[in-house]
């Protein structure tokens, strides 16, 4: 019997030590995480709508709430005047506001340069005249 005791603390104690070293390794990995390249344009612009989206379809869960509880409110009240029950008046909430389809539109911002080059830019480009020799 003391030979089984023994045998459990130092399968205990090799757990222990693994977890320790693999929390030693984590956490001398973690500055190495930390060091990440600031994302892309293309990048942000995908979380961005992705983001918009998130809240969209928010937006559509609340509505689809609202919808729902009216509903119930609604058959609640029909069905105790039925059974002759005493009614309150319901509480006035605001009506469901329906988000519509999701619409996402580009960032104008970094669209508009982009598409379209100034003056200087083309200026910048081209050759001047003066420097060409005969």
């Amino acid at each position: 019997m003391h030979h089984a005791r023994t045998r459990q603390h130092h399968r205990s104690a090799a757990v222990l030590l693994k977890a320790t070293l693999a929390a030693a390794l984590l956490s001398l990995a973690a500055p190495g995480w930390a060091k990440l390249p600031p994302p892309s344009d293309e990048a942000k612009a995908k979380a961005a709508e992705a983001a918009a989206k998130t809240a969209h379809g928010n937006k559509v869960a609340d509505f689809k709430l609202c919808q729902s509880m009216d509903k119930v409110a609604g058959y609640y009240m029909a069905t105790s005047k039925k059974a002759g029950k005493d009614v309150k008046p319901a509480t006035p909430t605001p009506p469901c506001a329906d988000p519509g389809a999701f619409v996402y539109p580009p960032p104008a911002t970094a669209a508009a340069p982009a598409a379209a080059p100034t003056a200087t830019a083309q200026a910048a480009v081209a050759p001047p005249a003066a420097a060409k020799k005969p």
